[in-house]
């Protein structure tokens, strides 16, 4: 199995169990979230109940939880929606911490094609939300979701030239 990890925190965001597909030249990966019941189990014993002496059912009171599995998965955190000053002061820190963590010729891709990208995400700007990795660091690579239109299951954008490989 493959992990994803941010380059700048070494925060799991993604594994191979979600495939993805590439946007922008490769700096943006799309990626399907499903929402799923998380919880209440109910398991049938086989017992009778009203043999028992069983008026209601005893069992143990759980609580089903709709949660969307990338986010349960990756314990992923959300944050506060940015505004477009606060998102291109996000994405131009982000290019001055990830460019020296890549090599010479991602560096150029990276330059080449952040723009591009960048205006991708500014034009869905009120529709996404934020994420960051479970270390919640301030200078992590963020993750954003959104929902296409019509659907019922959030999609999400990694910058994935800033996640490194990782095989466990």
């Amino acid at each position: 199995m493959l992990v994803y990890q941010d380059l700048l925190t070494d925060d799991e965001l993604l594994s191979d169990s979600f495939p993805y597909k590439e946007l922008d030249n490769g700096i943006l990966w799309e990626v399907e979230g499903k929402w799923v019941v998380q919880g209440a189990v109910d398991v049938n014993i086989g017992a009778n109940p009203s043999a028992e002496g069983c008026e209601e059912d005893e069992g143990v009171d759980d609580q089903a939880q709709k949660v969307v599995d990338i986010v349960d998965t990756f314990r992923l955190q959300e944050q506060p929606p940015f505004d477009k000053k606060q998102f291109v002061a996000y994405i131009k820190k982000y290019i001055k911490l990830l460019t020296p963590k890549l090599d010479a010729e991602k560096q150029e891709h990276f330059k080449k094609n952040i723009e591009g990208a960048t205006k991708f995400l500014l034009s869905k700007l009120s529709d996404l939300q934020f994420f960051v990795g479970e270390g919640m660091h301030d200078d992590s690579t963020m993750v954003f979701a959104y929902y296409k239109e019509g659907a019922t299951d959030p999609t999400f954008l990694y910058f994935g030239i800033g996640l490194k490989e990782v095989k466990c």
